[in-house]
C-alpha cells in the first residue's frame, strides 16, 4: 500500500516548477469557473426573455381577430354604406 502523503522532489528547481505549475492550473480553473458562471447567468437571462416573449405572443394570438370575421365585418359595412347611398 502506498503512503498518501506526497513526497517532495529532491531537486529544489523541480519543486519550484511544480509550485508554479500548480498556481497556473489553479488560475486557469478559476478563469474557466468564472466564464462558466457568466455563461450560466446569460443562459438564465435568455430563458427568462424567451418565456416573456412566449407569454406576449400567446396574448397577441388570443386577442387577434380571425381573418374571415374581419372580412365579414368589412363586407357588411360596405353593404350598409352602399344601401345608405342608394336610398338617398
Amino acid at each position: 500500500m502506498t503512503d498518501p502523503t506526497p513526497t517532495l522532489p529532491a531537486d529544489p528547481a523541480v519543486a519550484v516548477a511544480l509550485a508554479e505549475l500548480r498556481g497556473t492550473v489553479a488560475e486557469g480553473f478559476a478563469t474557466v469557473n468564472g466564464s462558466l458562471a457568466l455563461l450560466a447567468q446569460r443562459t438564465d437571462q435568455t430563458d427568462k426573455t424567451l418565456d416573456e416573449h412566449g407569454t406576449r405572443l400567446a396574448a397577441l394570438e388570443r386577442n387577434r381577430w380571425p381573418l374571415p370575421a374581419l372580412a365579414a365585418v368589412t363586407g357588411l359595412g360596405s353593404m350598409a354604406v352602399t344601401l345608405w347611398q342608394a336610398s338617398h
